[in-house]
């Protein structure tokens, strides 16, 4: 099963101290930066359009169209911005990534920033995660003292500042317009577009927004190739990505592997199951994405078959859960989760997720009728596509799929006057002084 794994980002993880200058050094580090800037800033545009790139942080948009949307006749500074908000439930790959290998991210900054004639470079961090901070902040030193940052990178005249910047533990700066108001020291909340931050974005400038995994791309693309990056993947989602395994799998971590590998293949690589259990539910992306079920083992992990399976691709967080775990908790938990997290700068995210918590609460209780779910779906249909962000459009994914999936096991709340799973059975999502 190993031969599915491509090692490319993860592959230096497991180096003695790989997150130094040094060890990356050592493995071929900063090859690729030479390479690019003996190229044109438009060729490197290009390379990673030909790669065939696609956004990692979820939305699955080209990275090198987004590139190219930069107005180069704009007489304002550019800036590249690296969301490294980390804040999805589930999700773990850029962290880990950063902690292992941030040579690996602040080479493809360097590389990015040049392409699309940034002068400066900022990479947003979740404030929770210090030691991801200062692990960060001494390799960008590093860096710098190495000449791969600062004035005049490497005699090709283009110069640098980067900046690591904390956030301060607001999941909606995950939204990249909330995240440019948090950078210019406001609170953090969507903007309106138009205008999009590639024409006013960071100080009213031209902006690129990506995300760790798709900068941290970059250098192997120029390294390597579009040829060698795009002969991997599928037709339309090519590529390599870092699929992260967590819940009742044997052996839960990061698997780097093409796009559209199947779940049961990742399973598989996990070690199985735990404990002889059977799959019940899971999530492609993260709990902002519909969950799926054993049906869908074997759908290609891809942008395309995903969401014509009827969820997302999103951030590759597979949650697994076995048949212990019961579905209304978890995603009254989820739905708890968004609540919490809203802005609530817009009506139907800030009414709508509270309404939802309640509905789901009473639903979990097994109080009410099968029409409350009707009415349930319902709140999720006019919340859906209504508010400024993705924010409520995630926390309704996972209800309606759950409703869809396992219609019969919120009738069964209701039927037992609340949950007929044994509290002391389920791992997850277990009532409050129950075993866990």
């Amino acid at each position: 099963m190993s031969d599915m794994l491509t090692p490319v980002l993860t592959d230096n993880w497991g180096d003695e101290r790989s997150w130094t200058i040094e060890a990356y050094e050592a493995q071929g580090g900063y090859r690729a930066l030479s390479k690019a800037l003996a190229m044109s800033q438009d060729d490197v545009i290009a390379a990673v359009k030909d790669s065939g790139l696609r956004g990692r942080g979820g939305a699955g948009f080209p990275t090198g169209m987004k590139w190219g949307f930069i107005p180069q006749d704009n007489p304002n500074p550019k800036y590249l911005v690296v969301n490294a908000d980390e804040s999805e439930p589930g999700t773990c790959k850029d962290i880990p990534l950063m902690m292992a290998s941030p040579h690996t991210l602040i080479e493809g900054v360097i590389i990015s920033a040049y392409a699309i004639r940034a002068n400066h470079a900022f990479i947003y961090v979740r404030g929770e995660v210090l030691h991801v901070i200062r692990r960060l902040q001494h390799a960008v030193k590093e860096a710098y003292l190495a000449g791969h940052l600062g004035k005049n990178i490497h005699g090709s005249g283009h110069d640098l500042e980067l900046v690591v910047h904390a956030g301060a533990g607001a999941y909606i700066c995950g939204e990249e317009t909330a995240l440019l108001d948090s950078l210019e020291g406001r609170r953090g909340q969507p903007r309106l577009r138009p205008p999009f931050p590639a024409v006013a974005g960071l100080y009213a400038s031209p902006t690129v927004i990506n995300n760790v995994e798709s900068i941290a791309s970059v250098p192997s693309i120029i390294e390597h190739g579009p040829d060698w990056f795009s002969s991997m993947g599928t037709e339309r989602s090519k590529g390599y990505g870092i699929f992260s395994l967590s819940g009742h799998v044997t052996n839960p971590g990061q698997f780097e592997a093409p796009l559209g590998i199947t779940l049961r293949e990742l399973i598989d690589l996990a070690g199985g199951m735990r404990n002889g259990h059977k799959l019940k539910f899971w999530t492609p992306g993260g709990s902002s994405t519909g969950i799926l079920t054993d049906e869908h083992l074997d759908v290609p992990l891809d942008f395309e078959a995903v969401a014509e399976a009827g969820s997302m691709l999103g951030t590759r967080a597979l949650q697994i859960f076995d048949e212990t775990t019961c579905v209304v908790r978890a995603t009254l938990r989820w739905t708890e989760f968004y609540k919490h997290e809203s802005c609530g700068k817009c009506t139907p995210c800030r009414e709508g997720t509270w309404w939802l918590v309640q509905s789901l609460a009473k639903l979990e209780k097994g109080e009410g009728t099968e029409a409350d779910l009707d009415v349930v779906l319902d709140q999720c249909d006019n919340i859906l596509g209504r508010s400024f962000c993705a924010l409520a459009d995630g926390a309704v994914g996972p209800i309606t799929s759950s409703i869809q999936y396992f219609r019969d096991e919120y009738i069964a709340h209701l039927t037992h006057g609340g949950c007929p799973h044994d509290p002391a059975a389920s791992t997850l999502f277990a009532p409050a002084g129950a075993s866990a």
